[in-house]
């Protein structure tokens, strides 16, 4: 009401010469104009504050190069196996979507990778080779000709170093404080991956720099974050995402204690089944999704090489309960009204959507409830969750999942949804991308996350047209 209000307030204050008729005439055209604008959203247009996507970097299950974790997703791969990192036969959940064989050789200096929790690893070779894909390779001559002033960073992560604290506990307990390593508290704070990106030598960037924790919703936050320093004039490229390494035993049993995990022991693969009415619980995953996005006016004047573009997002809270989202799914579909609205698009427009999805009972329902009060025809949508493969990457899973999106674009193939033995009804006017792939043009594709503690995100992607 309060857009309407004003400005009705405002001719009454500059026109008191007015009748009150006239007045009630220039309200009804307010309110047409209103509705109008509404109906007919508009998308951004300055060069300035149009943001694009021009590099994209990650670790996976799959391996760190971006095009082979799409063709591995695009395969119906499981990524999710037996953990071997340490003895878990003790815990009645032993599978996850482990990272096995990585490497930042080349990316992390020897004596720095010793010493930083896998988390924080996992943040700086995604994000060097986010900058290497949008053309910043260190050293080079573009990166050289950044204003590092106007360069930023917002990497978040959903538990920060929890090896680290984790290992300072135990040494605390075992061996006394004198045993803690120094680094305990600057490699388990969450801010730690903003911070190395920046201070590595070969990107040095000096512009906004922070962190965002909002449990599995951080990743769009710090997307969302990073456009918003970019359209408001305070950067012209920032280095956005998500990391996550808690598969060690106290985030297992954390997990475990409660009850989110599915307990499939006998058949880790099919684990993970989001919308399954079979499904026992989410499986955990790790890695890192980071994007890099620019103002289209810094991009074009460098001849960056554009990805997409980044349309808008927005976030909120459900302010219900700590585990559990909006049985109605008000809080989430508030949520996605929002980014549309902040990305100029109508909900016809949308016709992909990367779902949040983790496998859980409550949560699968509660976003198909709040899709569909946004979605009233979905019959050209295309719906899929990138969880039923790589599981729930908690804080990294919005960047790895934006990540599936935005190729989802570029290559004109969306994933499939794997495990989808016994699909619930209430996905019956869905296509879920049951089991295998399909080829799809994508318009608009949305991407959602969302986090313990009622934190709702949603970002919007598109095809770049200039």
């Amino acid at each position: 009401m309060q857009n309407l209000l004003q400005p009705g307030a405002a001719v009454t204050a500059s026109s008191s010469s007015l009748s009150r008729a006239q007045l009630r005439r220039t309200s009804r055209v307010s309110v047409r104009a209103s509705a109008s604008s509404t109906s007919a959203p508009r998308r951004e247009t300055d060069p300035r504050k149009r943001v694009v996507i021009t590099g994209m970097g990650l670790v996976s299950v799959f391996g760190n190069d971006v095009d082979a974790y799409y063709a591995r997703l695009l395969a119906g791969e499981s990524g999710v196996g037996a953990i071997d990192r340490f003895d878990a036969s003790g815990f009645p959940t032993r599978f996850a979507a482990q990272i096995r064989g990585f490497s930042s050789e080349g990316y992390v200096d020897g004596k720095l990778d010793r010493r930083l929790d896998d988390c924080h690893r996992y943040a700086l070779v995604a994000a060097k080779k986010a900058l290497e894909s949008a053309g910043l390779a260190p050293d080079s001559n573009a990166m050289d000709k950044i204003d590092k002033e106007r360069a930023g960073v917002v990497v978040g992560s959903g538990m920060g170093g929890i090896r680290a604290f984790s290992d300072g506990v135990e040494n605390l307990v075992t061996k006394g404080c004198r045993k803690i390593s120094p680094f305990c508290i600057p490699h388990a704070i969450t801010n730690t991956g903003s911070a190395m990106v920046a201070m590595d030598a070969a990107v040095g960037f000096r512009g906004p720099n922070y962190s965002i924790s909002t449990a599995c919703a951080t990743s769009n936050h710090c997307f969302h974050n990073a456009a918003d320093q970019i359209r408001l004039g305070r950067a012209d490229v920032m280095v956005a995402g998500g990391a996550e390494a808690a598969i060690v035993p106290i985030g297992l049993g954390g997990f475990v204690a409660c009850r989110a995990l599915s307990q499939r022991n006998d058949d880790p693969g099919t684990a993970s089944r989001p919308w399954d009415r079979d499904r026992d619980g989410f499986v955990m995953g790790e890695g890192a999704g980071i994007l890099v996005m620019e103002s289209l006016e810094h991009a074009m004047k460098r001849d960056a090489p554009i990805i997409a573009e980044y349309l808008g997002g927005a976030v909120n809270s459900d302010a219900h309960h700590m585990t559990d989202p909006r049985p109605d799914g008000s809080g989430v579909s508030a949520c996605i009204k929002r980014s549309l609205e902040e990305a100029g698009v109508a909900p016809e427009e949308v016709n992909y959507i990367n779902a949040h999805a983790t496998s859980t009972l409550a949560g699968d329902l509660a976003e198909v409830k709040a899709l569909k009060q946004v979605f009233r025809d979905t019959s050209e949508i295309k719906l899929n969750s990138t969880k039923s493969m790589v599981g729930h990457c908690l804080g990294a899973a919005g960047g790895l999942e934006a990540i599936a999106t935005i190729k989802a674009i570029t290559t004109g193939w969306v994933h499939p949804t794997i495990n989808q033995f016994n699909p619930e009804p209430a996905l019956d006017q869905f296509n879920t991308v049951r089991n295998v792939k399909q080829q799809h043009e994508v318009h608009v594709g949305i991407s959602n996350s969302f986090g313990f503690g009622g934190h709702n995100s949603v970002v919007v992607f598109a095809p770049f047209k200039p």
